[in-house]
C-alpha cells in the first residue's frame, strides 16, 4: 500500500489514513473533536435495516457489516465488496457530472481505507491485482481540474478493474442467478438503510451514498435480471418492488431540497427483497 499512501499524501489525506484516523462512509462512531485531515462526513452509520440480514451483512464485522474474512469462500460476500466500491464510483462519477466536484473526489477516495485496504489479503489470496491507484487517482484528478468526460473515462477504468475482479470470485454451489440476487439485496438494504440516515440530518454524503447503493444494486439486477426471474420469478418482483421505490428516493446524485419518499415504504420494499431472496 506504499503507492497509496503517497496518493493519499498528495490529498493531503495521507497522515490521516497512517494513523487510521481516516472516517469511513460507514463508521458513525467517530470523536466529537476530529483532526483535521479527517476529510468524510460523520453522519452516516452502518447499522442495518429491521430485517433478516442476507449473508453478505452480518452487524459489526468491517465496513456495512461485511465479513471480510468469509469472502475467499463465499461469492456473494466477495461480489458485495466490489459492488460496494462500484457504489462509490457510481455515487462520485454521477456527483462530479452534475459540479459536485468535493463530495465526488472524497467519494472516489473513500473505498480505499473502507473497502480495498480491508480486503487485500482476500484479494492475494484470489489473486486481484491492486487497483486502489485508480480510485486516489481519480480523486486528485478532480482538484487538478479534470473535466466530467475525463473523469468518467476514469470512472469506466474502475469499473473495468471491478469487472475483472469479479471474473476472481471463489467458486460455490450457489446458482449465478442466485448470487446475483444476493449480491443485489445487499446493496438495496445499504441504500434504504442510508435513506433512513439522510432523512435524520441535512448532510449530503448519505444520501450520496445511498444513492450509490441504489445504483449499483440496480446495475446487478438488470445484468441478471432475466436468470433471476426464471429461476424465482417472487424474488424478482420483490426486487423490481425495492428498486421502484429507491428510485423515488434517489431522483438524482444530488440531493434534493427536500426527502420525499416515503421512508416507510422503502423499508418494507427492501425487506421484501431481502426476505425472497433468502426464501
Amino acid at each position: 500500500m506504499a503507492t497509496t499512501l503517497k496518493r493519499w499524501t498528495q490529498l493531503g489525506l495521507g497522515a490521516a489514513l497512517a494513523s487510521g484516523t481516516l472516517a469511513a462512509c460507514g463508521n458513525p462512531e467517530q470523536p466529537t473533536e476530529q483532526p483535521e485531515a479527517e476529510v468524510a462526513d460523520t453522519a452516516e452509520t452502518v447499522a442495518p435495516v429491521e430485517t433478516p440480514e442476507p449473508a453478505a451483512t452480518q452487524a459489526g464485522e468491517g465496513e456495512g457489516g461485511v465479513v471480510f474474512a468469509q469472502a475467499t469462500s463465499d461469492p456473494v460476500i466477495f461480489l458485495s465488496i466490489l459492488a460496494i466500491t462500484e457504489a462509490h464510483i457510481i455515487a462520485a462519477r454521477d456527483a462530479h457530472a452534475l459540479g459536485e466536484n468535493e463530495a465526488a473526489a472524497e467519494m472516489f477516495a473513500h473505498p480505499v481505507s473502507e473497502v480495498l485496504f480491508e480486503s487485500q489479503s482476500v484479494f492475494e489470496q484470489l489473486g486481484v491485482e491492486d487497483f486502489s491507484d485508480l480510485l486516489t487517482d481519480t480523486s486528485a484528478a478532480i482538484f487538478a481540474g479534470e473535466t466530467p468526460e475525463q473523469i468518467n473515462a476514469r470512472a469506466d477504468e474502475i469499473i473495468a478493474a471491478l469487472r475483472s475482479a469479479a471474473e476472481k470470485a471463489p467458486a460455490s454451489d450457489a446458482s449465478d442467478a442466485s448470487i446475483a440476487a444476493g449480491v443485489t439485496v445487499d446493496q438495496i438494504e445499504r441504500a434504504a438503510d442510508m435513506y433512513r440516515i439522510a432523512l435524520e440530518s441535512d448532510a449530503y454524503e448519505p444520501y450520496l451514498d445511498g444513492y450509490g447503493f441504489f445504483k449499483a444494486g440496480e446495475a446487478v439486477y438488470l445484468e441478471s435480471a432475466d436468470a433471476i426471474a426464471a429461476e424465482d420469478q417472487a424474488a424478482a418482483e420483490a426486487i423490481q418492488g425495492a428498486i421502484a421505490k429507491l428510485e423515488e428516493a434517489y431522483p438524482s446524485a444530488v440531493r434534493p431540497e427536500a426527502l420525499n419518499a416515503d421512508l416507510a415504504a422503502v423499508t418494507v420494499a427492501a425487506s421484501n427483497a431481502i426476505i425472497a431472496v433468502q426464501n
